[in-house]
């Protein structure tokens, strides 16, 4: 047999992936986005026209195409063209502008930047070809175009180049193999229940790794339709779950506090709603009780991870939830996870530590940064940049990431573990801990806090309140209220932000 054939007849890369999914379910609804309503064969003939589109721009496997966009089926399809392809997807937070935006074209190399119509002026100065994202749909949709696309690319490809978002340094870009990203799938399908009769919502942005392949590319392969929106609006997402009786949603805390907030939780008919899914942050344990109290037919689940393994790491089922509401659960079906002190050895169950990883999810490497990508895999193991550890039974808790860990006065304090405290008194709709440098504590705690609506407090009675339950080392130095929090995109909220405007 010849090689090529036989490397084909058992590749396994994520646009082999689509065609099984159209083949297996046909002219089934998938993909939903305003008016449009796309098929699973739809959107394997989509990935095709537009991937044979790019090459006929001169693009050839293994460039990179840069993806710069709000949440739309063209910026969904782009990604579909880029893994059918062989091109290098780019996904690009579309808040960045300016040197931002430049650096992540510059450093990836990117030839092609495919960028919405409203964000096209954002592109002078950058040295790529341009590509309007609206113009990708046309394309899908073109009956006369030719389908039955084979790139040379096997799954040790690079599917995608994703940037960290660089709090300290320059963002770095994790390189993601088509084997990484399948690997995570089934991971993902086995843990979190995804199901043929799923109705799925997908409201989070699309660069963002968790809402592209922890939900939305595994729903699609087990037969999910999801309806696409560009953005967590409360009262649309409120909405839709109703009209469309959505049973599957995921969303980090910022946004979860922000539903439960809003007056049409309790005004819409949300009982369809059957998975909850968290992370990309802590989810404090008292927002938890509360949208379980709210919705007590829900079934939830905590999802741990990171942009560099693909990104799912652990998760923590719903029958898990009642003995463990604060743990992230155990390692998922193709992760192993250790926690451990600075020589690399195991600490007892109990003790805090870095959390490592081994796993086919996780990344080849940083993009042409070799001496971050060394100190990333130290040790033989994945350095996940979080402080953790393990109960008895081996389930995994979240202390704080180590750059959170406040030094006051020499003692470390876990910005979480005040954050949780300060949830509980009634007032608090949102709370975040960071520490501020000090002439005398080093870091001096401090509280960020947003009220309820109709509530007030001031600082003694918050700061006495948290006395009945922390040692006194860990009070806040000092509260401050403000209307919001920083967060990103993405919905995660922005810490270094609150350190960078304080400090």
């Amino acid at each position: 047999m010849d090689p090529t054939a036989r490397d084909l007849i058992h590749r396994n890369t994520v646009g082999d992936a689509v065609r099984r999914m159209a083949r297996l379910f046909r002219d089934r609804s998938a993909l939903v986005f305003n008016e449009r309503d796309w098929s699973f064969a739809a959107l394997d003939r989509a990935a095709d026209r537009v991937a044979r589109h790019f090459a006929g721009m001169g693009l050839r496997p293994g460039d990179r195409i840069a993806a710069y966009g709000r949440n739309s089926d063209g910026f969904f399809i782009t990604w579909l063209a880029c893994v059918r392809g062989g091109f290098v997807h780019v996904p690009v937070n579309y808040a960045l502008t300016g040197e931002e935006l430049s650096y992540i074209v510059r450093q990836s190399g990117a030839r092609l930047v495919v960028a919405g119509a409203a964000l096209a002026g954002n592109l002078a100065g950058i040295d790529a070809a341009s590509f309007i994202m609206e113009d990708i749909v046309p394309i899908a949709l073109n009956p006369d175009a030719p389908v039955g696309l084979e790139p040379d690319l096997d799954d040790n490809s690079l599917g995608q180049i994703v940037y960290t978002s660089g709090t300290t340094a320059a963002p770095k870009g994790a390189m993601m193999t088509h084997k990484a990203m399948m690997s995570q799938y089934y991971s993902v399908i086995h843990g979190m229940d995804f199901a043929e009769a799923d109705r799925a919502l997908a409201a989070l942005p699309l660069y963002h790794t968790a809402q592209t392949h922890a939900f939305t590319m595994p729903q699609l392969m087990v037969g999910t339709r999801t309806v696409l929106i560009e953005a967590p609006v409360p009262e649309l997402v409120l909405r839709l779950i109703e009209q469309e009786r959505i049973t599957s949603f995921f969303a980090p805390p910022t946004v979860w506090i922000s539903l439960l907030r809003h007056p049409d939780f309790a005004a819409r008919d949300l009982s369809s709603l059957e998975k909850v899914y968290y992370g990309a942050s802590i989810m404090p344990v008292p927002v938890l009780q509360e949208l379980r109290q709210r919705l007590p037919r829900i079934r939830p689940y905590n999802c741990y991870g990171q942009t560099e393994i693909a990104p799912l790491a652990t998760m923590l089922r719903p029958e898990e939830h009642d003995a463990r509401p604060a743990s992230c659960g155990r390692p998922c079906l193709n992760v192993e996870t250790r926690v451990v002190d600075t020589d690399m050895n195991d600490v007892p169950p109990g003790t805090h530590g870095e959390i490592v990883h081994r796993s086919p999810h996780l990344l080849v490497g940083y993009w042409d940064k070799p001496a971050e990508t060394a100190e990333a895999f130290a040790g033989g193991w994945f350095h996940s940049g979080d402080v953790g550890y393990f109960d008895e039974e081996g389930y995994l808790y979240i202390v704080d990431r180590i750059r959170d860990v406040i030094n006051t006065g020499g003692v470390l304090v876990a910005s979480r573990e005040v954050e949780e405290v300060l949830f509980t008194h009634p007032a608090v709709s949102e709370v975040a801990v960071v520490g501020l440098p000090d002439d005398k504590w080093i870091e001096a705690v401090t509280a960020f806090v947003v009220l309820r609506p109709e509530h007030t407090v001031d600082e003694a009675t918050l700061v006495a309140h948290a006395r009945a339950h922390l040692a006194p080392y860990k009070l806040p130095k000092k509260v401050v209220f403000v209307d919001n929090l920083p967060r990103n995109t993405a919905g995660k909220l922005l810490k270094r932000e609150l350190r960078k405007q304080y400090t």
